[in-house]
């Protein structure tokens, strides 16, 4: 993984960036919980490291937000959205068993939960993160599981999205965890 060097380069380019990292792998969850924490804009956005949602629908979610909502989140799901390049049919069954468990079991109120594309306003955001459980994938689960707990206003955004073949989620063993993670999200554990 080359992050952290292609981290430094960018902050010589925008001395803004800040590297930050952890010694020891946290997970998804917990690396963006640490972004989150860290971050000191008005705004909080966090987005797939692969761009798979174009950096360019941030403006969609800033519109939300400006809106007068609390969290913006990028779906696929919800008319309007395009996905420009699939995934694979088993990656595709994953995603819709895996929809489907997530609102049964936590929520049924989105469409689509893990699309790695969400905004927050920085109360809200720090509020929603500061006591994050969950440190694998289903982390967005938890996060939304929390703020609907917290009435914050969510609204889901129709983006572009699309697959990146480099994806490192293993189609065994993390849906796997993200049951496990599902059923301790919805006991409270």
């Amino acid at each position: 993984d080359n992050t952290e060097k292609v981290v430094r380069k960018f902050m010589k380019i925008y001395p803004e960036i800040r590297l930050i990292k952890h010694s020891k792998n946290k997970g998804k969850g917990g690396a963006v919980k640490t972004g989150v924490l860290a971050s000191k804009g008005d705004l909080i956005l966090f987005s797939d490291a692969d761009l798979s949602t174009p950096i360019e629908e941030f403006e969609k979610l800033k519109k939300a937000i400006d809106q007068g909502y609390d969290i913006a989140i990028g779906s696929r799901g919800v008319k309007g959205a395009k996905v420009e390049v699939k995934q694979n049919l088993i990656r595709r069954l994953i995603g819709i068993a895996g929809s489907y468990l997530i609102r049964s079991i936590v929520t049924n109120k989105f469409k689509d939960t893990q699309c790695g594309f969400k905004m927050f306003k920085k109360d809200c955001g720090k509020k929603l993160f500061e006591n994050l459980k969950i440190n694998g994938f289903a982390f967005d689960i938890e996060i939304l599981y929390k703020a609907i707990k917290k009435n914050y206003n969510v609204k889901e955004v129709p983006v572009v999205w699309r697959n990146s073949p480099e994806s490192k989620v293993n189609i065994i063993k993390d849906p796997l965890k993200v049951l496990i993670d599902l059923l301790r999200i919805r006991t409270g554990i």
